[in-house]
Parts: structure tokens; sequence; C-alpha cells
């Protein structure tokens, strides 16, 4: 158990503080990127899934929806059961999870058996981001932790923007099973590289574990996880029907050269996000918000012309892509030494907006119509500034 902690505090206190330890954070960056690609892409590969199980295609969607239930209904328990482990063991555990659950996914012959695998697959994720952040904040030196959170997030905007798409084509080169046998081919490696170049870390200390009520009630937490919901739910409205949208405006744009767009913005997002976080949490936080409502606005007025449709999909790109990275670190920030738990929260919350964006979205559409759903989202991201501005 000592040498472990001997471990950290040389990474964090003496080993070249002024720079990261990239071969270990680009470790999760991939980490990051393998569940995000878990998640998302049965959604280009609905039609042969669907064809191959012979369901619709509705059905074959709920490979989607099982996955990310499995990382509400995990995260927080098992995050909490685990706070004294190593967390290397741990990061094992659950990408091992991915490994199995995903090769099952390609073996078993059932629909209900690949929603089961799919579940479990879920847990194993939802585990990941559970303890990713706290992880890869104490690979780094102090005063570069927030930088560390973004390049362990890169995972997340690439596996949009580079990786489902390149899935999808994959699945229509071969078949849909090759997508998920290369995905548990990418995680044996991501096993491999941890177990070689990644130390262990140790957990917290029983003495210093306090309950889930308790980190709620340290002061800061519950506005930032206020703050996630509505920044996410306001998102995901509009994210998650996109295309119904777009096809609205009359615009002779492509939805796959938006949504390309969308991913490269949301690349450089990250990216500025993560030169600054350190030194400028609040203003670059406030700012963000500021330019998500900007790009809504662009989208509200004046989506008939492409120029400006463009520019509002840019613009909404570049300030979502560093969204999670911000959250964390404010996060973080506050909950010190029981990020773990307070990061388990993060993630189940993250989860709910992203499923409760796709039901709003859903009534907006059914109520009001496919235009109706920028306007939507402005009240959510008002509320969620002037929170900001009181809590960042």
């Amino acid at each position: 158990m000592k040498k472990p902690m001997r471990k950290e505090k040389y990474l964090n206190e003496t080993d070249t503080p002024s720079k990261l330890p990239l071969g270990k954070l680009l470790a999760f960056t991939m980490v990051g990127f393998l569940t995000i690609m878990t998640e998302n892409v049965p959604a280009g590969l609905l039609l042969q899934i669907s064809h191959s199980l012979d369901v619709s295609q509705s059905m074959a969607g709920q490979m989607v929806t099982l996955y990310a239930l499995g990382s509400v209904v995990a995260v927080i328990p098992i995050v909490l059961l685990t706070r004294s482990w190593n967390r290397r063991p741990l990061f094992l555990m659950a990408i091992g999870g991915l490994f199995l659950f995903n090769m099952l996914t390609v073996v078993v012959l059932s629909y209900e058996m690949i929603l089961a695998a799919r579940f479990f697959a879920g847990m194993g994720a939802g585990v990941v981001w559970g303890v990713m952040a706290g992880y890869a904040r104490r690979l780094a030196p102090a005063h570069l932790q927030g930088r560390a959170l973004a390049i362990a997030g890169l995972g997340q905007p690439i596996a949009l923007s580079i990786g489902v798409p390149m899935g999808a084509w994959l699945g229509d080169v071969f078949e849909w099973q090759t997508v998920f046998w290369g995905l548990s081919v990418l995680a044996f490696i991501m096993l491999v590289w941890i177990r070689l170049i990644v130390p262990d870390i140790s957990g917290q200390v029983k003495k210093d574990h306090i309950s889930l009520n308790k980190v709620l009630l340290i002061p800061g937490v519950r506005p930032i996880l206020f703050v996630l919901f509505t920044w996410i739910l306001a998102h995901n409205i509009l994210y998650t029907y996109i295309s119904p949208f777009v096809a609205s405006t009359n615009s002779s744009v492509r939805i796959d050269v938006l949504l390309l767009l969308f991913g490269g913005a949301s690349l450089i997002g990250i990216f500025i996000t993560g030169m600054f976080v350190d030194r400028f949490l609040r203003c670059l936080g406030l700012t963000t918000l500021s330019l998500f409502a900007f790009s809504i606005g662009l989208l509200l007025v004046f989506n008939n012309s492409n120029s400006f449709l463009i520019g509002g999909i840019l613009c909404w790109g570049m300030s979502f892509g560093g969204a999670p990275v911000l959250l964390q670190a404010a996060l973080t920030k506050r909950a010190k030494e029981h990020t773990d738990a307070a990061q388990s929260i993060l993630v189940t919350i993250f989860n709910i907006a992203v499923a409760g964006g796709g039901i709003v979205g859903a009534v907006i559409i059914e109520n009001f119509g496919d235009k109706a759903l920028p306007v939507s989202l402005l009240p959510l991201i008002v509320i969620a500034l002037v929170v900001s501005k009181k809590t960042l």
C-alpha cells in the first residue's frame, strides 16, 4: 500500500511538474474514445443490425438505450463501494467488462442476450467515467490538472466526429459484427497499455469516506450539477433531433457534413478549454455558455441561410467541446478528495440529461414542430448562465 502512495507523491510533486505525463493521459483519451464508440456506434448501424437480428430499427436502437441505462444504474453504487480500492485494478476491471461484453455482442445469437450484454457493457463504461477524472488529475502536476482532464476528455469528441461515422462505414463495407470485434481488440490493447505504463493510485482511506448526501452538501457541488443538467439537457434536445431540424430548414448542406463540422469544432473547443481551464475556469465557463446561446440564436433566426446555419453549428460545437471538461474541473475543485463520489453523481446526471433530451425533444417536435427546437433551449441556457455566474 505504501509503494503506490510514494509513487503518487512523486508523480504529483517532483516528477517534472511543468510537464504532463502525456503517454499516460493519452491512454485515458483512448479509453474515453472506446466507451463513447461502444455507446454510439449502433446508431450508425441500425439498418444492418435490424436486418441481421430480424427486429425493427427502433428495437435495434434499444442497444443504445440499454447501454446508457447500465451506466446510470451502476456508476454511483460501484464507485461508492470501491472508494478504498486502488484505482488501476478497478479501471482495468471496467475496461475488461467492455472487452468481454463487446465480444458477447458479436457471438450471442439472441436479441435479448445482446441487450443484456449492452447493459453490462454500459455498467463498465459508467465506472470508467466515474473514476477517470480523479485518476487523471492525480497523475498530473497540481497546476495542470485541468489540462489533464482536457486531454483525457478528448476521446469523446474524437469518437463522435470521426469514430462513429467510421464505424458506420465499416459496417457498410463488412458487417456490423466487424465493428464490435474491432472495439474488443481496442479494449484489449487498452488493458495492456494501462497495465504497463499507467501507475497505480491508492483509493480513498476508509476513515475519509462520507455519504453521498454529504457529498451533495459540499458547497458548490449541487449548483454545478444543476448547471450540468440544464446544459446537457439543452444540448441533447437539439442534437438528438438535428436531422429533422436541418431538414425543416430546407438547407442544401448535408447532415453528415454538418455533423463533421460540429465534431471538428468540438475538438477546437476542448483544445481551447484545456489551454485555459486551470487559470480562467469561471471566465471560460461563462464565455462558453454565452457562445452556446449565440449559436442557438443563429440557428433560430437565420436557419434558412447556409452560411448562418454552418456558423451556428460551428459555434455550437466549439461551446460543447469543452463543456464536460469545464464541469468536471469545477466539480473536482469543490469536491477535492471526494472527487470520485462526486464524479459518479455527475456521470449519472449526465446520462439522465442525455435521455431527457431525447424525450423532451420528441414532445416538442410532436406538439410544436421541428423548428421549435432551438427556442426551447434558450430558457435552459439562460438559467445555466445565471447559476454559473454565482457558482463557478
